[in-house]
């Protein structure tokens, strides 16, 4: 294992943001894991260790400064098929793995449940940690178990379905659980019949303009990947860290109130009874779509997704999200919450 000083991170965050790390290693193993954080840099005295920070693809996270810490790149593969039954199979994935890489793998091999997620960046480990989703689809619900690596107690733990405390966008891991955990690997519950989701965004317009007659998961896989190319930047050719903001959601109340004042306004009923509003479209109503200010910008093609178009720092990309937030607040009385972490 090599330990690097004063490394740059650009290569290793989709915004392409030029932050130092002051210490950075890769582990593929929990030998290397237990044996980085037991031996790795500390500050002057023995008992007294730097801030540590897991990167998996880097694609959900905004550095606005040097991280003056230990970087571990999680780099941890493999894809195992671990059990079957009359309707499932069950397979276990390293976290360190390409997300998108793995959906074209199950494609291949007719596994159903997750071609909705389709070219969503990043790695299998941040999959749960978010409770990815697109299209209709959240990881949740092909989740089976994780495993986790306690940093502290330098120890195993499963996590099955209701340990992980899922909700939009949003987990365990990043609240209670918080900077403690490493996942270490994902086991998810796949079909062997698929049930297709088409009716969220433009999926079935796509495949009436793909002349698709008969359904299949690589149909559905190929009309979001078409989607999702037309509308989001590559991040190999415009950082970006994908969708920005989380889509609000609002008390009925409160939604038809904006309906009134806004009646283009669009809800969609959670199951909770509140509404959720489309946050692209708020941000479009401020008149950010397309906004550059040096190289940070929001694109023009989905105001919902904040962009580096060269060398903008993080901290301007932050300035701007903040101005998108007080806007947005300001014209309606909705606060928007990042779904990109800030570090």
């Amino acid at each position: 294992m090599q330990i690097q000083e004063n490394i740059s991170l650009k290569p290793f965050n989709t915004f392409g943001i030029g932050a130092k790390a002051r210490y950075f290693s890769a582990f593929s193993n929990v030998g290397d894991l237990a044996e980085l954080l037991a031996h790795g840099p500390r500050l002057t005295t023995p008992d007294s260790r730097l801030p540590t920070l897991v990167l998996g693809g880097g694609s959900n996270m905004l550095f606005t400064k040097d991280f003056n810490g230990v970087i571990l790149k999680n780099e941890m593969k493999g894809i195992e098929k671990i059990s079957e039954d009359e309707n499932s199979v069950y397979i276990k994935v390293g976290a360190g793995e390409n997300w998108h890489q793995f959906v074209l793998y199950c494609i291949e091999n007719n596994y159903a449940g997750i071609e909705n997620l389709s070219l969503i960046p990043g790695c299998v480990g941040a999959t749960p940690m978010q409770n990815i989703g697109a299209y209709g689809v959240e990881i949740k619900e092909v989740f089976h178990e994780l495993t986790a690596f306690h940093l502290e107690e330098k120890s195993n733990y499963t996590f099955r379905l209701k340990d992980c405390q899922f909700g939009y966008r949003d987990s365990v891991f990043k609240h209670k659980y918080k900077n403690q955990f490493v996942i270490i690997n994902v086991t998810y519950r796949l079909n062997k019949q698929p049930v297709f989701h088409t009716s969220y965004g433009a999926i079935e317009q796509e495949l009436e303009r793909m002349g698709i007659k008969e359904l299949s998961i690589r149909a559905i896989s190929n009309a979001v990947i078409n989607i999702r190319s037309s509308k989001l930047p590559d991040p190999k050719e415009v950082g970006n860290a994908g969708s920005f903001f989380k889509n609000p959601s609002v008390e009925k109340d409160k939604y038809e109130q904006l309906k009134s004042e806004f009646p283009a306004i669009a809800g969609y009923e959670n199951a909770d009874g509140t509404l959720k509003l489309a946050a692209g479209w708020l941000i479009e109503q401020c008149g950010w779509k397309g906004y550059r200010q040096g190289d940070a910008g929001v694109h023009p093609k989905q105001a919902l997704v904040l962009v580096n178009y060269n060398n903008a720092s993080g901290y301007e990309v932050y300035e701007l999200s903040e101005r998108i937030l007080q806007t947005v607040n300001e014209k309606f009385g909705v606060l928007l919450e990042r779904e990109v972490n800030i570090i």
